[in-house]
């Protein structure tokens, strides 16, 4: 479970930035009128202008809304929970976040200073990186953890900086390039966010079978930065992911905001480096999928040497893994875990034979009997067709 928790400090991050690249196509269109009122800007050029945005300070109060549609209430806050040496260990305290309501403080002073701080009633739990120190402190149990920045982290950013293209223009083309034909973009109107005028950035997929419905981003006209996200699903209901400022201000927090020192009595628990992590965690072949830079995406090319390839592009892009081994039988499962996996696992049937498909809003799984697991952002029906097509 640990290995697990440390995995995803580094596959969070490249998912997301592999969907923000992907999702991207080209629509030119003029922003609607709305309030406020703004001078017109096409898809292509607001493009450009996140990609120039140079925003290095800001300060405000973020809040972010999840609902993955999982059966069970703080399934996925649970996942990560109690294994850590620490409360405080970030590995477990932000798995909080993919569920429910959150209300954070967010400050930031370029790329060696950030703060963030999660709100829970009376209760407070902070992260704070300043420059190769990073604390976290657990108010309710005063806990804090502490970890120094891998020696060589600044080497590697360097590294990863050089492969991307330099301009925002050029990071604009690259964006488009990778998106291909599978997605439109529109500039929808207008909005009022945290007090700023901001255009309204709509992306949709122009693919069937995708469980995206939309990415709606407010993007502050004044600087390019984004200052909220939306991502609907086709089930509807509450959207998947509602997080934005609802204050903001971009200028430069005190230097004190940054400070800390462990409270008197608490527990101080010291984590020790993870230089190359990310080379250890991840599964081999992951980074041959997303290390060959944006014009690789949304395809990933073949992840790896253990069975696991990519079927399809874009928005219904699915990975595909034959583990080799028929599934355990539910039925032979403990009682408790036997309820979970009926309640959110449909029996499905097809040429390919039988499985268990299990569903979230966003991301659904197809499980055979005979041991082959197919995964992506999309429906179940589609999952039952690449099944059948003995992709």
């Amino acid at each position: 479970m640990a290995d697990t928790r440390k995995a995803s400090r580094f596959i969070v991050p490249v998912a997301v930035a592999g969907v923000a690249a992907a999702t991207i196509g080209l629509v030119p269109a003029l922003a609607a009128s709305g309030d406020p009122d703004l001078p017109e800007i096409t898809a292509q050029q607001l493009i450009e202008k996140i990609a120039a945005s140079d925003t290095q300070t800001l300060s405000g109060t973020f809040k972010i809304s999840t609902d993955l549609g999982l059966p069970l209430d703080g399934l996925a806050s649970g996942l990560g929970g109690g294994g850590g040496s620490s409360s405080a260990d970030p590995a477990d305290r932000l798995t909080e976040l993919v569920s429910g309501t959150h209300t954070l403080r967010v400050a930031a002073d370029g790329p060696e200073r950030q703060k963030l701080t999660l709100l829970d009633g009376t209760d407070e739990y902070s992260l704070i990186h300043n420059g190769d120190d990073v604390w976290a402190y657990d108010s309710k149990s005063n806990e804090v953890f502490h970890e120094k920045a891998p020696a060589d982290a600044a080497a590697k950013g360097e590294k990863h900086e050089k492969q991307f293209p330099g301009t925002p223009k050029e990071l604009a083309d690259e964006v488009l390039k990778a998106a291909g034909d599978t997605t439109s973009i529109t500039v929808d109107g207008t909005a009022k966010v945290a007090g700023r005028d901001a255009y309204q950035l709509v992306i949709k997929p122009k693919q069937s079978g995708s469980t995206v419905e939309s990415v709606k981003i407010a993007v502050d006209a004044a600087n390019g930065t984004p200052l909220k996200f939306t991502l609907a699903s086709v089930e509807g209901g509450k959207p998947v992911v509602d997080a934005g400022f609802t204050k903001v201000d971009f200028g430069k927090p005190a230097a004190s905001d940054f400070t800390f020192k462990a409270p008197e009595g608490a527990k101080v628990t010291e984590g020790a480096a993870e230089k190359g992590a990310k080379e250890e965690q991840l599964p081999e072949g992951f980074e041959k999928g997303f290390g060959g830079g944006l014009g690789d995406l949304p395809g990933f090319g073949d992840l790896g040497k253990d069975g696991l390839n990519v079927i399809g592009e874009g928005w219904t892009t699915i990975a595909k893994l034959d583990t080799g081994a028929p599934a355990p039988k539910t039925d032979e499962a403990p009682k408790e875990v036997q309820g979970l996996l009926g309640s959110f696992g449909d029996k499905v049937t097809g040429k390919f034979g039988s499985g268990t498909v299990f569903k979230t809003k966003l991301v659904n799984a197809l499980l055979t009997d005979d041991g082959k697991v197919y995964v992506g952002a999309v429906t179940q029906d589609a999952l039952v067709n690449a099944a059948n097509a003995g992709k």
